[in-house]
């Protein structure tokens, strides 16, 4: 038995070793708004490059993430956000809630993909885009054409066959509303949503669930944002990602640290990380537009030049006007919104 002796004693070691090292980890809490299944890749590129902090992650909606942080402006929660809309972290910098910072390699980033502040109070990640998801085999059922612009979804042929996500509660959605109205002017743009309306099923309070609804056969054509198109025709559903020909809104991911985190050392090593040539490769692994100029490779089922095909987006209107966008908007369409 005594040579079990330096086994039990090597085996205590370990144990103690570890013990040690998970307390010394910083756990850090970091609000995102990215899509669920990307959570635990995320966390563990961050950790190949710094084990010692680990992300306790928070994830919702962008509209329910905004709303959140907004509510705990003066008992802040959260120590970092990776992954909400650029326009969200704007209403949070309008209301001094944001920690400046200038993470390593900010130079390398596109001057579009960060805050102009120096030091900056945000980055940006990557870009999402607006896209349509059009299931062909349903759409053969119900004899629809396949859409080729935003407008051809007015046309009385596609009524009850369009799922879109409710812009209060989803970031895709707002893009939507946004870029509409900067497209096609106030007045139009509101005409335009009054004569689709018309054909909605519902809102859903998911960027992504459209396109999944469309992915599943439960409608026919959603409303949606490329990645998720492109994932669930990549795994077989019988979609046609459709880029409308009027121009597609789009939206920023970008991340920044909260002011009043007492984690500041920790979430300045992840801001430095999200703006790192390794985290804009892994970026583009989903997203065809990233935020370090010359690393984007294109995605599968993405067009070619995706960049192209983009509105040219005010972020700041988009910020200033959101609340009252946001009413207009509910005040007109709620009816249709899916319960929560």
């Amino acid at each position: 038995m005594k040579p079990l002796k330096p086994l039990r004693h090597l085996l205590a070691t370990l144990v103690a070793a570890t013990s040690l090292n998970a307390m010394a980890a910083t756990e850090l809490t970091v609000y995102t708004a990215l899509e669920p299944e990307d959570l635990k890749k995320y966390a563990d590129r961050f950790n190949e490059d710094h084990p010692d902090v680990q992300i306790k992650w928070v994830r919702d909606s962008t509209g329910v993430i905004t709303a959140r942080l907004l509510a705990e402006k003066n008992n802040p929660q959260a120590d970092a956000i990776w992954g909400l809309a650029a326009t969200s972290l704007k209403l949070l910098q309008q209301q001094g809630m944001l920690e400046a910072y200038a993470p390593k390699g900010v130079e390398k980033l596109n001057p579009l993909y960060r805050d102009s502040g120096n030091p900056p109070q945000w980055i940006g990640m990557d870009a999402w885009m607006a896209a349509i998801c059009f299931n062909t085999v349903e759409a053969e059922k119900h004899k629809l054409p396949l859409p080729t612009s935003w407008q051809d979804l007015t046309k009385p042929v596609y009524k009850g066959h369009v799922v879109m996500p409710h812009p209060a509660s989803s970031g895709t959605g707002y893009l939507d509303v946004s870029a509409w109205l900067q497209t096609f002017g106030e007045e139009k743009g509101w005409g335009y949503m009054d004569a689709l309306h018309q054909n909605i099923k519902s809102y859903t309070h998911s960027g992504s669930k459209p396109c999944k609804m469309a992915a599943s056969g439960e409608a026919p054509i959603g409303i949606s944002f490329a990645y998720r198109g492109a994932k669930e025709k990549a795994a077989g559903a019988p979609l046609e990602l459709v880029f409308p020909s009027e121009g597609l809104g789009w939206e920023m991911e970008a991340a920044a640290i909260i002011k009043g985190s007492d984690k500041l050392q920790a979430s300045q090593q992840l801001m430095d990380w999200a703006a790192s040539e390794k985290a804009n490769r892994m970026y583009n692994e989903a997203y065809g537009i990233v935020a370090m100029p010359g690393i984007a490779k294109p995605v599968e089922h993405f067009p070619k030049e995706p960049e192209k095909l983009l509105i040219k987006n005010d972020f700041d209107w988009a910020a200033e006007n959101r609340d009252r966008i946001l009413t207009e908007w509910q005040k007109r369409y709620e009816s249709k919104a899916e319960a929560q």
